[in-house]
Parts: structure tokens; sequence; C-alpha cells
């Protein structure tokens, strides 16, 4: 395995850092949801062999993105794993509290079941996963690295280390990217949404407001997290 710093991993570009995880460990998957993720996926298909990528679907995604899931299997030819919740579990918080109880509670634990959930035994099968973070997306993720061990979903028996090839970029680099390479996004982009999740818990918005206003506004902007870089508030 190749031991690098902290410095140096700053100072690697994304595809650097992309051939680097793939490098360093067996078994490495892309989480793609955003245009950011579809960068990624970009990059890894001219620097990597295998490109292994993995979606969570809660079930309560905008038709658009569905589609868009299907768009980028399409354009770069990759399996794309879909990872859904617990039927059981999920069919015990709609039951008890309703359909949209995280806005009176909170997004946690309907993210722990959508979400959490399946992503903590997803990556219990890889050694490292790439996402597509950047500090200046939101307050708790403003010190992430571009490597770092996932103290939230690694344990003692299985070490997960995680990947933020991005986490320097800023959003015009992005979308400049995007626009010059002919990347596939999801169509809400066009129509305001900047930062996309689950279709109750995202909006679009305005001129001059942060990228991730639109998530969980109804909460403060300091603990937006959906939980699968709760490493970030935890750390903070």
């Amino acid at each position: 395995m190749t031991t690098v710093s902290e410095g140096q991993v700053t100072s690697m570009s994304p595809e650097e850092i992309i051939t680097l995880a793939h490098e360093n460990h067996d078994r490495v998957s892309i989480s793609f949801s955003g245009a950011e993720d579809v960068i990624l996926i970009d990059m890894a298909c001219n620097v990597v062999d295998d490109v292994q990528v993995f979606t969570l679907d809660t079930g309560r995604l905008n038709p658009e993105t569905y589609r868009f899931i299907d768009k980028v299997r399409e354009h770069y030819g990759v399996d794309i794993e879909i990872l859904s919740p617990d039927g059981e579990a999920l069919s015990r918080l709609v039951t008890d509290k309703g359909l949209f109880s995280f806005y009176k509670d909170g997004h946690e634990e309907c993210c722990g079941i959508r979400k959490i959930a399946p992503l903590r035994d997803y990556l219990q099968t890889v050694d490292a996963w790439i996402t597509g973070q950047r500090q200046d997306q939101s307050p708790t993720r403003a010190d992430v690295p571009q490597q770092q061990p996932d103290t939230a979903f690694g344990t003692d028996a299985h070490a997960v280390t995680k990947y933020n090839p991005l986490a320097n970029w800023s959003s015009t680099q992005v979308w400049d990217y995007i626009r010059e390479n002919d990347v596939p996004y999801n169509e809400l982009h066009d129509r305001g949404f900047q930062s996309i999740g689950c279709e109750p818990c995202t909006r679009p918005i305005g001129p001059n407001m942060h990228e991730r206003a639109g998530r969980w506004w109804w909460e403060e902007a300091t603990q937006r997290e959906c939980g699968l870089h709760i490493i970030n508030v935890k750390e903070a």
C-alpha cells in the first residue's frame, strides 16, 4: 500500500486520488448521487479498469433522479449497484409516524433507515469508497480532506477508507468540467436545484443562496448531514 501524508494527498489531483484509492485497496466503490459523483465516474473510467459504482434508492427520490441514474449507467457503460432500505424497518417507521415525520422529528431517523443502514451493510463489502464531497458545500464539510479513515462506518474488524477527490474544488470548477467534458447531469439542476436529495427534503434555491440551502431547510445549518457523512459533524 502506498503511504502518503495528509499534505501530500491535498496536493494531488482528483485523478491521482482516484488512482491512489484503487492502488491501495482491492475493493473500491464510487458513491453516486449528484453532479460531483458523475465527474468521479467520468474520471475513473479514464484512469482505472474496473469502475464500481453504487447508489442509494431511498424510495423518495424525484422521478428525474431515477432517470438520471439510468442515463449515467448507459452513458458510461457501468453497472450501478442499487441499495434499498430494509422493508420491515421502513414499514414500521411510516406506520408509526407517517410519511413525513422528519419535518417534526428531524431527518436522522428516516435517513437512518433509508440511507445509513443499507450503506453500512454495503461498506462492509468494500475496503474504500469515493465520494464527491467538497469543502465549500456546507459548514459541516469545511475541513473535509481528500483522504480519511472512515470512523463512522469502519470497525476494528473491517477498516474503511474514504476518499474525497474533489474536496478542494469549487462549484464553478464542477460545472466547468461538466460542460467541457459533456458529462450528464440531473435535469433538476436546470430548474434551480443545486444539491439534490429526496423529494420531500429538497427544494430549489434562489440567487446568492448557498447551494445546500435547499436541503433540510427547516433544520440548523451546521447539523445538516444525512448520516452518510456524519463523521464531519462528529469530528467538528
